[in-house]
């Protein structure tokens, strides 16, 4: 079973933008879960797009924590 992973990059009317890999699948919002926002993190598989909400958390707190470290040296 091959899973796939993609980030909503933009969702412009009905149409959403997932990246992955650097490239750009555009698909109809109606075809993924609902309530996806930019930066969701969608897993495609054998089961179709579902939403991995542990996975957007993770890396929303590494970007934070990255964040903060450059904050941290401009300082100095």
């Amino acid at each position: 079973m091959e899973t796939n992973k993609y980030v909503v990059d933009q969702i412009t009317d009905d149409i959403v933008a997932l990246e992955k890999d650097g490239e750009i699948l555009y698909l109809s919002v109606n075809q993924l879960p609902n309530n996806i926002h930019e930066g969701s993190i969608l897993i495609f598989d054998d089961n179709g797009f579902h939403t991995d909400i542990n996975l957007e958390k993770d890396k929303r707190e590494s970007l934070r924590e990255r964040l903060e470290r450059l904050k941290r040296l401009n300082d100095k």
